[in-house]
C-alpha cells in the first residue's frame, strides 16, 4: 500500500512540476489580461505563485526523498541501512 502511494505521489508529483514549468509559457506574462481570471490573479505574482508554486515544493520534496533513498546511511548514524549492530 505504501508504495502504491508513493507511485501516485511521484505521479501527482511531476504533472505539478511540469505545470509549473508550462505555465511561464501558457501565459502571456506582458499581458495582464491573459492572467488576471486565472487563480491568484490579478497579479502576476500571485498568478505564477498559485500555479508554480506547488510545482516548487513537489520538485523539492521529490528532490529529497530521491536523495534520502540512495544514501547509504541513515542521518545521523554511521550504520547503512537494514543492518543492525551486533550485541
Amino acid at each position: 500500500m505504501r508504495k502504491a502511494a508513493g507511485i501516485l505521489g511521484l505521479i501527482l508529483g511531476l504533472y505539478l512540476v511540469g505545470r509549473a514549468v508550462a505555465e511561464p509559457f501558457v501565459i502571456d506574462v506582458t499581458d495582464s489580461a491573459t492572467y488576471r481570471d486565472d487563480w491568484g490573479g490579478p497579479s502576476l505574482f500571485g498568478v505564477l505563485l498559485v500555479h508554480c508554486g506547488p510545482g516548487v515544493i513537489a520538485a523539492v520534496l521529490i528532490t529529497r526523498a530521491l536523495l534520502r533513498r540512495r544514501s547509504p546511511t541513515r542521518p545521523g548514524t554511521s550504520q547503512p541501512r537494514g543492518r543492525t549492530r551486533a550485541r
